[in-house]
């Protein structure tokens, strides 16, 4: 065999095994980030990014929301129905690397990923169709956003939800502001300021999900819905219930917070985040001691937002909410704390950022009411 013919063949071995590794490439970029479905009378949205927790980005966005326009107007589509793939999140989040990275440089995705979120939100907040959210999984973030604005969600014991962005030096966004304040006493504040994880059953009974069902059985129930001939309301919650009534894990523990809701309601009962942390600091008891430690470690500017956030959400309407919403974000986009945030917890993950300012009491109220300004021409509109 001539030195020619071998080299030849070498060439021709590289160039298969390049064409290999090119379509397998082409393949996993193929895989699309969500599917939508039309099974019997029912739209099915499955976020389809499991290995990045199904995290919500913006091409998400543009695919589920002109969807959603055109399931809510097809006389075909009874309900819809929201899940995750994958074993571990239904949603983990909005792609906060992604807008990091273009707010740093003044790229337009840190305007359009949240403008068109907050758009999408406000969409399942007011949509005519019954939509069940199956969170079966880590839901944080913006998988909240994807699901609790609905008008059913279920949960497992798979479930995680938190809001964890006082610790990003965010705020707890996509409509944040119009459910947490709703939830049972200051409930929903503790959980905005502090980001405390609620697992499994415990989603429910806080208020944030609608029912339980255990994880095994969610192939089963999506079956039965999307089964339904022209369903009520009424009907879905009939399966649901159903559902909930043969799930009896974990049902005899009692609600994780069961102990400390009046605690709660009492230390986090103060007209600024500076009384919170006083009331916190003089109780002096092992959880006021563990809250008070978990806040001195997130964002002054962040606490003192939410906290406002909260308060004024309490009496608007979901789209008004939004609207502040997204004004803050604009706001953490032109700030520090956002970007020191996600360097310190995602990034190179040393979980000790730098804020600025870094005492509650040297975050101005000017500083404040500029976050919550109108941007003008550039406000957030539906």
């Amino acid at each position: 065999m001539s030195l020619t013919t071998i080299t030849s063949i070498y060439r021709l071995r590289s160039l298969c095994r390049l064409q290999r590794i090119q379509g397998h490439m082409m393949s996993s970029q193929v895989e699309p980030e969500v599917l939508l479905e039309k099974v019997a009378r029912a739209g099915v949205i499955t976020l389809n990014r499991p290995k990045a927790l199904n995290a919500l980005n913006l091409p998400m966005v543009r695919q589920i929301y002109p969807q959603l326009k055109k399931w809510e107007n097809d006389n075909d589509i009874d309900i819809v129905l929201i899940k995750g793939a994958g074993v571990k999140a239904f949603c983990a989040g909005g792609d906060i690397r992604a807008v990091t990275e273009a707010g740093k440089v003044g790229d337009s995705l840190a305007q359009d990923f949240f403008r068109e979120e907050y758009i999408l939100n406000n969409a399942i907040g007011s949509y005519r169709k019954p939509y069940i959210a199956l969170i079966d999984g880590i839901t944080m973030g913006g998988g909240v956003g994807l699901s609790v604005h609905g008008r059913f969600q279920v949960a497992t014991e798979k479930t995680l939800f938190a809001m964890p962005e006082t610790a990003i030096g965010l705020f707890p966004d996509v409509g944040g502001g119009h459910f947490l304040p709703r939830l049972r006493g200051k409930l929903g504040l503790f959980l905005a300021l502090t980001g405390f994880r609620l697992k499994g059953r415990d989603v429910q009974r806080a208020g944030v999900a609608t029912h339980f069902v255990e994880s095994k059985k969610i192939p089963d129930l999506e079956k039965d819905l999307v089964d339904l001939k022209s369903p009520s309301t009424e009907d879905i919650s009939r399966v649901l219930d159903t559902y909930q009534n043969q799930s009896d894990l974990d049902a005899e523990k009692p609600f994780v917070l069961e102990k400390h809701v009046s605690d709660i309601d009492r230390l986090f009962s103060s007209n600024s985040v500076e009384g919170i942390m006083q009331n916190l600091k003089a109780d002096g008891s092992e959880f006021a001691n563990k809250q008070a430690e978990v806040l001195s470690k997130m964002s002054p500017m962040s606490l003192k937002m939410t906290y406002k956030q909260l308060q004024a959400g309490a009496s608007l309407s979901l789209q008004d909410v939004l609207v502040m919403e997204y004004r803050l974000s604009q706001a953490c986009m032109r700030g520090h704390d956002f970007y020191e945030g996600v360097r310190a917890v995602l990034v190179d993950r040393d979980q000790n950022p730098k804020w600025k300012p870094s005492k509650l009491e040297e975050v101005s109220e000017q500083s404040l009411e500029q976050c919550f300004a109108s941007l003008g021409e550039k406000d957030l509109t539906f």
